[in-house]
C-alpha cells in the first residue's frame, strides 16, 4: 500500500505544479512544487504508522492536492468547498508539518508513540482558526521610561476616562475569514460603540483579490462608524490596493497611508498617524513620516504600524497598533505563557503590550491569519481596548 501512496503523492505533486506553471506563472509553481514535497514526504513517513485509519489519511491527501490545484485560480469559496475541501487540507497541511519529528523518527526505523498528537493540535488549532472569543483589555500609557525593548505590564485604569478603541488586525479573508464572518465582526465593532475603529492592515488573502466586491461588502457595516474609523496598509495589501482604497472608501474608512487626521473623541483629542508598510529602510520611512506629522500638544498621539518589528524605529508615539505575526501563530499561550515561534526565532514583538521609552505598542493577535495553515496555542483576538492616559492605580 505504502506504493500506492507514494504514486499518489507523486502524480498529485506533478499535477498541481505542472498545472501551477501553466495558469500561474514560474515564481508559483516553483513555491507549490516545494511546499507540498516537504508536506508529501512528512505524510509519507506516517503512512505506515496509520494502520486502518490508511484510507482517511489518503482521502485527506486528496484534498490538499484539490485545495492547492483550486488555488491556481483564486477565488472565494462557496461554504460547501471550504467545508469539503479548504478546511480539511488546511487541517492536514499543518498537522503534517507539525508531524516531522514523528516521520523522521519512523524513517529511522522507530515506531514513535502518539503519533495521533499532531493532529489532535491541528483540530484544537481550528478552533482557534475559526473563532475568537470578545475581551476587554485595559492598557495604561504611564510614561515610565523603558531604556529597551520589553513586554510592559498592561496596569489598570486610574478612574479616569478611558479611550476605548476596536482594533481589527489580520482579518486575510480567505478560507478561515468568509465574507460573513468578516461583516459580524464589523457589526459588532460597531455595536461595541467605540471611540475608535482602528484596522491595521492585511485584509486579504489571493483568494479574496480577484473581486473588488467581497471586501467591499464584509467591510460595508463599518460606514455607520463614520468619522471615527481609520485604517493603514499590510503587506498583503500592497497585492491589490485597488481593491483596499475602493472597499474602504466605500465603508467610509479613512485609509491614511503616511498620512495623520486628528479627532475629537469623549476621551479627548487624538492624533491618528498611519503608516504604509516598507520593507526596506523602515526607520528613515518612519522618521520622514513622523517629521512630516508631528506630534500636536495636548493630544494623544497613536500610529497605525502594520509590523511591530518597525517598532523599535518610531521616534515619538504614545501609542502604537499593529497585527502581523498573529500574535505568533504558534505558542503557548493555552497554558498562559507568552512564548510563541515569532519569539523564539526572532526579536520581533509577537503579541500583548510592550514599551520602549515612553512609546507603547500593542500587537493584536488578529482575527485571522495566513502562511501557515493553522494557528496552534495562539487563539485569534476580539478586544475591545481600554487606554488610559497617566499613571495606573
Amino acid at each position: 500500500m505504502i506504493w500506492f501512496f507514494l504514486g499518489f503523492c507523486v502524480v498529485g505533486v506533478l499535477a498541481v505544479a505542472l498545472r501551477a506553471r501553466w495558469v500561474r506563472g514560474r515564481q508559483y509553481a516553483l513555491f507549490v512544487a516545494i511546499l507540498l514535497s516537504i508536506e508529501s514526504v512528512v505524510a509519507l513517513g506516517l503512512w505506515s504508522e496509520m494502520g486502518a485509519l490508511q484510507p482517511v489519511f489518503a482521502a485527506l491527501q486528496g484534498t490538499v492536492f484539490l485545495h492547492f490545484w483550486l488555488l491556481t485560480r483564486p477565488s472565494m469559496r462557496p461554504l460547501a468547498l471550504r467545508l469539503l475541501v479548504s478546511l480539511p487540507a488546511s487541517f492536514f497541511v499543518g498537522g503534517t508539518l507539525l508531524a516531522l519529528p514523528w516521520a523522521i523518527a519512523s524513517a529511522a526505523g522507530f515506531s514513535p508513540w502518539l503519533v495521533w498528537l499532531p493532529y489532535v493540535l491541528a483540530a484544537i488549532g481550528m478552533v482557534d482558526s475559526l473563532w475568537a472569543r470578545e475581551t476587554s483589555v485595559d492598557l495604561v500609557l504611564d510614561e515610565i521610561e523603558v531604556p529597551q525593548l520589553a513586554r510592559h505590564p498592561r496596569g489598570k485604569g486610574n478612574g479616569g476616562r478611558a479611550l476605548r478603541i476596536v482594533q481589527i488586525a489580520d482579518p486575510h479573508l480567505g478560507p478561515f475569514m468568509s465574507e460573513a464572518r468578516l461583516r459580524r465582526i464589523c457589526e459588532r465593532a460597531v455595536e461595541r460603540d467605540p471611540d475608535l475603529i482602528l484596522l491595521t492592515g492585511d485584509f486579504m488573502t489571493m483568494e479574496s483579490q480577484t473581486d473588488p466586491e467581497v471586501l467591499a461588502r464584509a467591510l460595508a457595516p463599518l460606514s455607520a462608524a463614520r468619522g471615527k474609523t481609520f485604517a493603514c496598509l499590510g503587506n498583503h495589501d500592497h497585492e491589490a490596493p485597488a481593491v483596499v482604497y475602493g472597499a474602504c472608501e466605500r465603508a467610509g474608512i479613512e485609509l491614511l497611508v503616511d498620512d495623520s487626521r486628528r479627532v475629537q473623541t469623549p476621551a479627548g483629542p487624538v492624533q491618528i498617524v498611519g503608516l504604509d508598510f516598507v520593507w526596506r529602510d523602515r526607520r528613515q520611512h518612519l522618521a520622514t513620516v513622523c517629521a512630516e506629522h508631528p506630534r500636536v500638544p495636548g493630544t494623544t498621539r497613536i500610529l497605525l504600524l502594520h509590523d511591530p518589528g518597525a517598532f523599535r524605529h518610531v521616534p515619538d508615539a504614545d501609542l502604537v497598533l499593529s497585527g502581523h505575526t498573529h500574535g505568533g501563530q504558534l505558542g503557548l499561550l493555552w497554558f498562559g505563557l507568552p512564548y510563541t515561534f515569532v519569539s523564539l526565532v526572532t526579536k520581533v514583538p509577537d503579541h500583548g503590550f510592550w514599551a520602549l521609552g515612553t512609546s507603547r505598542l500593542y500587537v493584536h493577535r488578529g482575527q485571522s491569519h495566513y502562511g501557515f495553515p493553522l494557528r496552534v496555542g495562539v487563539p485569534a483576538e476580539n478586544s475591545l481596548l481600554n487606554v488610559y492616559v497617566g499613571s495606573a492605580e
